[in-house]
């Protein structure tokens, strides 16, 4: 009987440690937010900090609100949000706090916080002031 009991409290504590692990492996917006712009000849330029740099091309997920970038119910290419928008023609904050999605399969587009996995790219070029891309994400149902 105790290996018995003994097994069921190693899986229930491997559960929560998965759980755990699962929550903690969401990055967080203000982890986003550490990046500043550098004059350039031509500009501006992001200066992303070493905790951003040390992401680049890594699996992550991310929690926010999707801004559908076309009119349909399945979204293939969206915007994610730190904060839902308001408006449907206004960014809901800057450049920091939009990720340009771009996922495998169409997600449906839903007014409540979604979840995304997919490899994180900085973006260093962008002509439209984007400083991050998520691609070959796959929204990560509840």
């Amino acid at each position: 009987m105790y290996r018995g009991s003994a097994l069921i409290a190693a899986v229930g504590l491997l559960a929560l440690q998965a759980f755990a692990d699962d929550r903690a492996a969401v990055v967080p917006w203000e982890a986003l937010g550490k990046v500043t712009l550098v004059k350039n000849n031509d500009g501006y330029l992001p200066q992303f900090s070493k905790e951003l740099i040390a992401m680049d091309k890594a699996q992550v997920k991310l929690k926010g609100f999707m801004m559908p970038l076309e009119p349909a119910a399945t979204q293939k290419r969206f915007l994610l949000t730190a904060v839902p928008p308001e408006c449907g023609f206004c960014l809901p904050g800057g450049p920091d706090q939009l990720v340009e999605v771009h996922a495998k399969q169409g997600v449906m587009y839903v007014l409540d916080p979604i979840t995304v996995s997919g490899k994180l790219v900085l973006v260093r070029d962008d002509a439209g002031g984007l400083l991050y891309r998520l691609t070959d994400a796959v929204a990560i149902l509840k």
